[in-house]
C-alpha cells in the first residue's frame, strides 16, 4: 500500500520545458554550478531513493528494469541505494545494441560492485522475464524524457508484459513510451502505465493531456536542484499559472471608486428557454467588479432576468426569442455575446454585426462560437485582441476538423491565436491561454466537479467584468480561469465535486478574491 505520507518536491518555476529545452538545462546546470552529469546523476538518484523509500518500505520487493540511456543510469543508481538500505532487488538492464551511456555505464560498474544486489541481470540479446507478484514494485527507468520515437520490437513487448502484471509501477520522470510533448502518432498500447510517476523538477507538456493520464498515474515532482538561473534563461513556450503569478496582477479599488468608474459591461445572451445563460454570466460578471451590467436579451426573458438579476440593466430584443438585433456599444468598456443565443441565421447575422461595431474588449463563447464555426470566413473580419473561450469540441467545429489529441488541438489552438491576433482559452481541466504571440499559459486551479451545464457561462462573465473593470487581454484571461478554477476548488472543498452546479461558482467567487487579496 501507499503511505499517506507522500513526501513532495515541488521546483520553483512553472515553467514547462521541452524536451531540448531540458537537456540544456542540465547542461548549464553542469557548467555553472559547476557539477559533473554522473554527479547530477547521483543527486537525482538520492532524491528519487528518498520519494520511493518514503512510500514503501524494505518489506516491499523492487525489480528495476533500466533502459541503455541517462534514464536507466538514474535507475541503477537507485537501485544501488534501494539495497544499501537492506531492499530485495532484482535488477535488469537492457544493453541489446552494446551501447550504454557513459553515465550509465558508470553506474552499471557502481551497481555490479555493490554487495547489497544479489540479482542484476545485463540483457544483451534473450531475455526470461521475471514474474511480477501483486505484492512487487516495479521502477521503470526503461526510457526518459529524451524519447521521440514509439517503442517498437522487444521494448514494447516487454512493456506489455510489465503493464499487465499485477505489481505495482513507479515511473522515474517520465512513463517510458511516453513522449514528452507530441503523443499524437504514438503507440499507446507500448507505453507503461505507472501507478506514480516519480518527475524530475518540471512537469512535462504531456503530463497536462486527459488522454495521457491513464500512463501517468500519481504526479510526484521531484526537486533536484537543477540551475534556477539557468530555467530563467530559457524562454519557455509552456508555463502554469499559480497563485503567486497572479497576485500582482490584481487591481486595488480606489478609495473613493464609484460604478462610474468600475466600468460597464454588456452581456448579450440568452434565447427564450436558455435564460440561465444570461444569468449566469451576468451574475459572475457583477460579482467580478464591474460597476454595470446591461443584458439584452429577447423580450420573453425580461421578467425572468428582472427577478434574478436585479442589480443588472435590461435591454430586451425586438424579437420575442432571439437575438436578432445589433445595439449601441460606444459606452461600454467591455462585451460577452453568445451564451445561449442558439443558432439562427438572423442571430448569427446580428452576432457578427454586433462584434464589428463594438470597439470594446470581446469575449466570444458558445454560441457565438458555433455561429464562427458555422461561417468561418467571418473569423477574418474578428477584431484583434478578440477573447475566444472554446471548450474542445467548439474548438475543433471553429478549427474545421476535428484533432487526433489534445497536442494537435493545442497546437492549432495555438496557430489560430496567432493568426487571429486573438486571445484564446482552451478550456478544460488544465484551461490553455493561448495568446497572441504564440505562448500558452495553462491554468493551476480546478476539478472534475466544475464539468456542468453553465461553468463556461461563468467562466464568460468573470473575464467580461474583469475587462470592464480596467484589466489587460491577457491579465484578464489568466486572473479570470484562475479565478474560476479557485472558485470551483473552494465549493469542492466545501460542498464535495459531486454537487457542485455553475451558481456554485459564483456564489463561492467572493472567497476566491479574498483569498487572493488577502
Amino acid at each position: 500500500m501507499l503511505s499517506l505520507a507522500i513526501i513532495l518536491y515541488f521546483c520553483k518555476q512553472m515553467k514547462i520545458l521541452t524536451s531540448n529545452q531540458i537537456h540544456d538545462l542540465d547542461h548549464y546546470t553542469m557548467e555553472h554550478e559547476p557539477i559533473r552529469s554522473i554527479d547530477l546523476m547521483e543527486r537525482a538518484a538520492k532524491t528519487l531513493t528518498r520519494a520511493i523509500t518514503s512510500m514503501w518500505d524494505n518489506q516491499k520487493p523492487v525489480v528495476v528494469f533500466a533502459g541503455p540511456g541517462n534514464n536507466g543510469g538514474d535507475a541503477l543508481a537507485v537501485a544501488r541505494m534501494l539495497g544499501d538500505q537492506n531492499y530485495k532487488v532484482a535488477v535488469y538492464l537492457f544493453n541489446t545494441t552494446n551501447k550504454l551511456s557513459e553515465d550509465c555505464a558508470i553506474n552499471k560498474k557502481r551497481l555490479s560492485e555493490s554487495r547489497k544486489i544479489k540479482e542484476f541481470v545485463e540483457v544483451t540479446d534473450e531475455f526470461d522475464p521475471p514474474k511480477l507478484e501483486a505484492n512487487t514494485l516495479v521502477i521503470d527507468g526503461l526510457f526518459g524524457s529524451g524519447l521521440n520515437k514509439p517503442l517498437a520490437g522487444g521494448f514494447a513487448s516487454l512493456v506489455k508484459y510489465i503493464n499487465q502484471s499485477p505489481s505495482t509501477i513507479a515511473s522515474i520522470d517520465i512513463p517510458s513510451g511516453l513522449m514528452t510533448e507530441d503523443n499524437t502518432y504514438n503507440v499507446r498500447a507500448n507505453i507503461i502505465k505507472a501507478d506514480v510517476t516519480f518527475t524530475l523538477q518540471l512537469k512535462k507538456l504531456a503530463f497536462l493531456f486527459p488522454e495521457n493520464q491513464q500512463f501517468i498515474g500519481k504526479l510526484v515532482i521531484l526537486d533536484i536542484r537543477l540551475s534556477e538561473e539557468g530555467l530563467s534563461r530559457i524562454d519557455a513556450q509552456y508555463t502554469i499559472v499559480e497563485e503567486k503569478d497572479i497576485r500582482p496582477r490584481l487591481l486595488r479599488r480606489n478609495e473613493y471608486a464609484h460604478k462610474g468608474n468600475m466600468g460597464t459591461a454588456l452581456i448579450v445572451a440568452g434565447s427564450y428557454g436558455m435564460a440561465g445563460a444570461a444569468i449566469l454570466a451576468s451574475q459572475a460578471c457583477l460579482r467580478s467588479g464591474a460597476g454595470k451590467v446591461i443584458i439584452h436579451t429577447p423580450r420573453r426573458n425580461n421578467d425572468i432576468m428582472q427577478i434574478s438579476v436585479p442589480e443588472a440593466i435590461v435591454e430586451t430584443d425586438h424579437d420575442e426569442k432571439y437575438f436578432t438585433e445589433t445595439i449601441e456599444s460606444d459606452d461600454v468598456d467591455a462585451m460577452a455575446i453568445g451564451p445561449g443565443l442558439r443558432q439562427q441565421e438572423n442571430t448569427a447575422i446580428a452576432l457578427i454585426s454586433q462584434i464589428r461595431r463594438t470597439q470594446a474588449p470581446i469575449v466570444v463563447d458558445a454560441d457565438g462560437l458555433n455561429m464562427l464555426a458555422n461561417h468561418r470566413a467571418w473569423l477574418q473580419q474578428l477584431p484583434k485582441n478578440i477573447i475566444l473561450t472554446p471548450h474542445p469540441k467548439e474548438f475543433d467545429r471553429l478549427n474545421g476538423s476535428s484533432c487526433a489529441d489534445s497536442f494537435e488541438r493545442l497546437s492549432k489552438a495555438r496557430d489560430m491565436a496567432e493568426h487571429l491576433h486573438a486571445y484564446i482559452i482552451l478550456k478544460g481541466h488544465y484551461s490553455a491561454l493561448c495568446l497572441p504571440d504564440g505562448k500558452v499559459m495553462f491554468n493551476s486551479t480546478g476539478n472534475a466537479g466544475m464539468a456542468t451545464a453553465g461553468s463556461g457561462d461563468v467562466l464568460t462573465g468573470i473575464i467580461t467584468g474583469l475587462l470592464a473593470r480596467g484589466y489587460a487581454h491577457a491579465d484578464a484571461c489568466m486572473i479570470g480561469m484562475y479565478l474560476h478554477g479557485l472558485a470551483g476548488d473552494l465549493a469542492a472543498r466545501e460542498l464535495g465535486m459531486e454537487s457542485i452546479v455553475a451558481g456554485d461558482l459564483i456564489r463561492f467567487l467572493p472567497k476566491a478574491f479574498q483569498r487572493l487579496y488577502d
